[in-house]
């Protein structure tokens, strides 16, 4: 995988992670913590863990030990927001340290159980967007629930988008 085609995959990455945070932040307290009885609880849960992932994955590549977030931390969507901020300047920067070498070659991490993995570099990448589709599907499917407004993030309309707006 080229640096090109990874830095188009986490532009589509931010513009959807930024999309639904706009609807999210237009949620009524309640509703941004409610317990939908999804995989972590509800909107609050669910956006928690993309952000602790994208953390971890980001700490790893690094090469520094990952924290997960805690959600009592994150009380307001506003303070999730500082955070999304924060991740964003983080991985921009790191995005712009990278080399065609660096993707394609293998990277050691270990899991939360101590378990030893290296995949090469951009296939861990992948694995962090397709991590946080997954769940921005979940998120849409809950503001469904809400009667929320909800928008299309699927990388297609990001592509079809860019190719208009340019």
């Amino acid at each position: 995988m080229t640096k090109k085609e990874i830095q188009l995959l986490f532009e589509y990455d931010t513009w959807a992670d930024l999309k639904l945070l706009e609807v999210i932040a237009a949620l009524t307290g309640d509703q941004y913590k409610k317990d939908l009885h999804s995989s972590f609880g509800g909107i609050q849960g669910t956006l928690l863990h993309i952000l602790s992932v994208n953390r971890v994955w980001l700490y790893r590549w690094r090469g520094k030990e990952p924290e997960p977030l805690k959600i009592e931390n994150f009380p307001a969507m506003e303070v999730v927001k500082k955070q999304w901020d924060t991740y964003q300047c983080e991985i921009s920067n790191f995005l712009q340290s990278l080399t065609e070498e660096k993707l394609n070659t293998p990277l050691q991490y270990s899991d939360f159980k101590g378990n030893t993995y290296a995949q090469p570099l951009c296939q861990q990448m992948q694995h962090k967007v397709n991590h946080s589709s997954y769940h921005r599907g979940q998120l849409v499917v809950m503001l469904r629930q809400l009667g929320a407004a909800v928008v299309s993030t699927d990388l297609i309309t990001y592509i079809r988008q860019k190719e208009i707006y340019g």
